[in-house]
């Protein structure tokens, strides 16, 4: 492991049962037999699974993206991203979201050593109920986790949710903090449209797409061409079938542009990163 404070962090809670989180009193983090950092908010446990972001042309690993997911014997829990939508309160939506997030990063650079690309990046959603429910300064209170571990943000990007029209300014002014405390940040759009009209506002360094757009063949093309010269990553999701993975590889091909691409024929979420990567055949389909 090339991160010695994390290296140390993880000694100290393997000797213990129960280690207090940074996130506050309701939560915990502890290493299960595996050394696998787990987490507990209120009655529920959760950990990590990673899924796989990689380059269409090549299939090598670009990066991973961070899902909670209950904890299981066959690695498969369920999804938590939902209890952010049932939090009792701000306060705890906060506190759920800031211990997803310094789950993932110790459960991804414990291991990123050994990764498919030991230089892959971390992707981490912000449900969008956080984006009105921090008061000021966002990313600033898991940027000091980040440092204190030794951990690098210069891997990390945090995923921002679709904005509505009327959430244009909060966007704006998320997507500032971010940067401020040396985040990059990717945005979810809805459509070619949106996201142009967003990079000429925002400048994210990601845009996630979800493959329902292929239809918007001319708008694709379009932006593609713009976010090439103005350097931003494009990172297709829920890829699924033969048919859309060839969709993207042609659009790629006659925009000039290298996409990334994420979804179950890509690779499914796994607690461990060297573990994620498909089938040679699943991949060059």
């Amino acid at each position: 492991m090339s991160f010695p404070i994390l290296q140390k962090y993880l000694a100290r809670l393997s000797g213990a049962t129960c280690a207090a989180g940074a996130a506050g009193e309701t939560s915990s983090i502890w290493l299960d037999h595996e050394g696998r950092a787990q987490g507990r908010f209120f009655n529920c446990t959760m950990s990590s699974a990673f899924q796989p972001i990689r380059a269409l042309d090549s299939g090598a690993v670009s990066a991973y993206e961070g899902l909670a997911r209950s904890v299981s014997a066959q690695d498969k829990g369920l999804s938590l991203w939902k209890l952010l939508d049932h939090a009792a309160s701000d306060n705890e939506s906060i506190e759920l979201d800031r211990l997803c997030r310094m789950l993932h990063s110790i459960n991804f650079f414990r291991q990123a050593d050994s990764a498919p690309n030991a230089a892959a990046d971390l992707y981490l959603n912000v449900h969008d109920r956080l984006l009105s429910a921090v008061s000021s300064n966002h990313g600033h209170a898991f940027r000091r986790i980040l440092d204190a571990l030794e951990l690098p943000l210069a891997r990390v990007v945090l995923q921002l949710p679709v904005a509505t029209p009327q959430q244009g300014w909060l966007l704006n002014y998320v997507s500032d903090n971010y940067r401020r405390n040396g985040f990059r940040f990717a945005v979810n759009v809805d459509s070619a449209q949106d996201a142009i009209g967003i990079l000429d506002r925002l400048r994210p360094d990601v845009f996630k797409f979800d493959t329902r757009v292929l239809h918007d063949t001319d708008g694709l093309l379009a932006l593609l061409r713009r976010t090439q010269e103005a350097g931003v990553a494009v990172v297709f999701k829920r890829i699924e079938s033969d048919q859309a993975l060839q969709t993207l590889r042609e659009l790629g091909a006659a925009a000039g542009a290298s996409l990334l691409g994420q979804g179950y024929l890509l690779g499914e979420p796994s607690a461990t990163l060297a573990g994620a990567a498909p089938q040679p055949q699943a991949a060059a389909a």
